[in-house]
């Protein structure tokens, strides 16, 4: 009862700072901008932050998809103010040509802990001694995962536009495996049911995933499918993948976070702020990506499962408000 009065308490002294200074909120009378990837399952958190503007007075517009290298193209010419999806390390490539810290700000970590990787069944994986991606490179191992009939391993990776498509090639090329694996490089929502599928089958399976995403609700890593392991670090820009714990999946733990402009940051400091402290758990991320994975994929929906997390987390979401509030004076 006496941490319900707490949430409570701060919540009433919120609303009641907001109303008292409604006119000359930070945001007042400025319009911005967020966009997404074309990944459903990253609309959550964008709204999220949409919502958290609003109670700072921005006028936000209707949230726009760009394929990532475009988005930053799109933050960094000034068609858009921002984004909760910058993969970091993953795309700091894109981050760089696109104008890097001389251009952009990138202060917090919105979602951290984000892993990724390639997935073998573990059924397979257990009868033949799967453990490293490198294993591949016997015929006979590789011929395991082949659809298609060319003897090659088809393996679901990443849409040509996204950064770990470009990964995954130079890992092929650098561990010898492109005679043995073929990446397939279609729109992964519509290539990953189909692994799914072969999985219910009993069929072996291979595949590039990462989290949050709802694809580990219904293959967990360690119960039914495991992490393959590389042979060593190989990274288009020579970044070392070995974990602290020592393992090697071939990338490194990323973080989601929040870019604008430094000049868009300078003009408003209670936004930047914002970008800067917002936390997003990434276990509620990935329970949201359930929910569209079990049908609930409307835009409605979605805003709803954005809202209804902003009510069961109000205490964390005020906090938010309060601190951008005071940098915005």
């Amino acid at each position: 009862m006496h941490s319900i009065r707490l949430i409570m308490s701060f919540a009433v002294s919120i609303s009641l700072y907001s109303l008292a200074h409604a006119k000359d909120l930070p945001g007042k009378g400025i319009q911005v901008q967020g966009i997404q990837s074309t990944i459903l399952e990253e609309s959550f958190q964008t709204i999220i932050i949409d919502e958290a503007l609003k109670k700072l007075g921005y006028e936000t517009q209707p949230i726009k998809m760009f394929k990532y290298r475009k988005g930053y193209e799109a933050i960094a010419n000034g068609q858009a103010t921002y984004s909760t999806t910058s993969w970091y390390p993953l795309q700091n490539g894109m981050y760089q040509d696109a104008g890097g810290n001389k251009v952009f700000l990138r202060k917090g970590h919105y979602i951290r802990g984000a892993a990724q990787g390639y997935l073998v069944d573990k059924k397979t994986a257990d009868k033949f001694n799967i453990v490293s991606i490198d294993d591949l490179n016997d015929p006979t191992i590789a011929v395991l995962f082949d659809v298609t009939g060319d003897g090659k391993a088809d393996m679901v990776g990443c849409q040509k536009s996204w950064s770990c498509a470009e990964v995954i090639d130079h890992q092929l090329k650098a561990y010898k495996l492109e005679d043995n694996i073929n990446q397939i490089k279609g729109l992964y929502a519509e290539e990953i049911p189909a692994i799914i599928e072969r999985f219910k089958q009993g069929k072996p399976v291979i595949y590039y995933a990462w989290t949050p995403y709802w694809v580990s609700g219904l293959l967990a890593p360690t119960k039914d499918v495991i992490w393959l392991e590389v042979p060593f670090s190989a990274h288009p820009h020579k970044i070392d993948t070995t974990l602290a714990n020592g393992k090697n999946y071939g990338f490194r733990i990323n973080s989601e976070r929040i870019i604008s402009t430094k000049k868009f940051a300078k003009a408003n400091p209670a936004a930047a702020k914002l970008f800067e402290i917002a936390e997003l758990p990434i276990n509620d991320v990935s329970a949201e990506n359930r929910l569209i994975a079990d049908g609930e994929n409307s835009p409605g929906a979605i805003r709803q499962h954005a809202l209804d997390w902003i009510k069961t987390n109000q205490k964390r979401f005020n906090s938010w408000i309060e601190v951008a509030l005071k940098s915005g004076k």
